[in-house]
C-alpha cells in the first residue's frame, strides 16, 4: 500500500539496501549498463528494467543466457571499476543523512545489504556524504544475488536479530523479492518500489521517523 496516511511498523533491526535507498545513482547505472547495452547489441531500455538491485553478474546472465558465467563475473568486475570511477551524480536520497544519523543517535540496529561491492558501496556513500553503518553485507559476503534472500538473512544474523523482527528498506524488484524472500516487511522507497509489493512506500526518506520503543524501535512512515 501507499503510505497516504502514516502507518506504523514496529521492529527490532533495520536492513538497509544502498542504491535507490540511500544513494541516488541512477545516473551512473544508465551510463555504465546502456554502454554495456550498446557493446552487446542489446536494447537500453529492456536491460535497465533488469539491471537494477541485482549483482552485475545476475543480470548478464539473465540478458545473455548462453554466454559462460565466468565471463559475467569478468564482465562484472570491469563494471564495477568503472563504477567506482564514477561518482559524477551520485547525492543522498533526500532524508537518508537525517534517517542515518538517527539510527546511530538511538543505538537502533541496522545493516547495509547491498549488491555492490566494498569499493563501490564506500565511494558511493562518501560521494553522498552519508556515514556507513558498522554493519555492511556487499556482493563479497554473499554466494547469491538478490532477489535471493541470503544478504538480508546474513544482515539479520550478524545483527544477532529474528529475521521476522527485522524491516527492510528497498526500491527495486529484486531487492523487494529478497526481503520478501526472507520472512520481513519491507518499506518501498521511491517510484520503482511500488510496482512489486511491499508492505508500504514511500517517496524517499523524508518520509520516514523512527523512535524508540520497548525492545525495538516504531517506525512511522508517510
Amino acid at each position: 500500500m501507499t503510505a497516504t496516511a502514516t502507518t506504523v511498523l514496529t521492529a527490532r533491526a533495520l536492513l538497509l539496501d544502498m542504491d535507490g535507498t540511500l544513494v541516488n545513482s541512477d545516473a551512473v547505472v544508465e551510463r555504465i549498463w546502456r554502454r554495456w547495452a550498446d557493446r552487446h547489441g542489446l536494447d537500453g531500455d529492456e536491460v535497465m528494467k533488469i539491471v537494477h538491485g541485482r549483482q552485475g553478474y545476475a543480470s548478464m546472465a539473465m540478458l545473455l543466457p548462453g554466454r559462460p558465467m565466468e565471463q559475467n563475473h569478468a564482465d562484472n568486475a570491469r563494471m564495477l571499476a568503472e563504477e567506482t570511477a564514477d561518482m559524477d551524480g551520485v547525492v543522498a536520497i533526500p532524508g537518508a543523512a537525517e534517517f542515518l544519523a538517527s539510527l546511530v543517535r538511538m543505538g537502533v540496529p541496522h545493516a547495509l545489504v547491498t549488491s555492490a561491492d566494498v569499493a563501490l558501496s564506500t565511494a558511493r556513500m562518501a560521494a553522498a556524504g552519508l556515514a556507513l553503518p558498522d554493519v555492511r553485507v556487499t556482493a563479497e559476503s554473499v554466494g547469491a544475488s538478490k532477489p535471493d534472500p541470503e544478504g538480508f538473512l546474513k544482515g539479520a544474523a550478524e545483527l544477532g536479530i529474528a529475521p521476522a523482527d527485522c524491516l527492510v528498506f528497498e526500491d527495486s524488484a529484486a531487492g523487494i523479492q529478497a526481503g520478501r524472500a526472507a520472512g520481513m516487511r519491507v518499506v518501498g522507497i521511491g517510484p520503482r518500489a511500488g510496482f512489486h509489493g511491499p508492505d508500504v512506500v514511500v517517496r524517499d526518506l523524508s518520509e520516514v521517523r523512527v523512535e524508540e520503543a520497548d525492545g525495538g524501535v516504531r517506525v512511522h512512515v508517510g
